[in-house]
């Protein structure tokens, strides 16, 4: 989990994040606005998520940046805890991602035999 929040930490500061935890899975919930399900692209590999977010910028020909702070584009790795499993589902509501990833069950404890040398 610690390395998880320190991923979070070294996000832009432009860019919001909660982690939440319950019994059986991990919320991450990310501000990205601007953004939308078609600009984002979202994966799990390798035990990471990856994020990469694209807003539009479009206010027509009447005005002139004097100052534009607000970045195109993210593009994010986030390291996820061991117990997190393969099954994530995503939403994306007003440019607010959603990502729960349910945690792998323990399963029962199993008897190991051990032969008698």
């Amino acid at each position: 989990m610690d390395t998880v929040r320190e991923a979070l930490q070294e996000l832009p500061d432009a860019v919001f994040a909660d982690l939440l935890e319950s019994e059986s899975a991990y919320r991450l919930v990310i501000d990205l606005p601007g953004a939308t399900a078609d600009t984002t692209d979202l994966r799990s590999e390798g035990g990471r998520l990856h994020v990469e977010a694209r807003r539009e910028k479009s206010f027509g020909g009447e005005f002139d940046y004097v100052r534009e702070d607000r970045p195109l584009f993210l593009d994010a790795e986030i390291p996820l805890p061991p117990d997190a499993g393969t099954d994530a589902e995503a939403s994306m509501s007003r440019g607010v991602l959603t990502v729960t990833v349910p945690k792998r069950s323990a399963g029962p404890a199993e008897s190991i035999d051990i032969d008698d040398a």
